[in-house]
């Protein structure tokens, strides 16, 4: 149940961080564009932007499903 709860713990700080990170690259690439930089560049970057945010996403879902196995250990022992 530790582990879980440690587990779980990690995930979410780990998701929540790699999203705010995919959402500054994704900054970068929108001034690139803005700025009329060269296609691939900005593509390039939007793109590396959407697999890191995508990345964040499933890290923060599977904190979610621990948190859910941890909510039903603590039921269990509960009746």
């Amino acid at each position: 149940m530790k582990k879980t709860k440690r587990n779980g713990f990690i995930f979410s700080v780990a998701g929540l961080a790699t999203i705010g990170l995919g959402l500054s690259l994704m900054g970068e690439a929108l001034l690139m564009k803005y700025e009329q930089a060269d296609f691939w560049q900005w593509f390039t970057w939007g793109t590396l932007a959407l697999v890191v945010i995508n990345s964040g996403i499933a890290l923060f879902g599977k904190a979610v499903i621990l948190q859910c196995r941890l909510d039903r250990l603590r039921d269990g022992k509960r009746n």
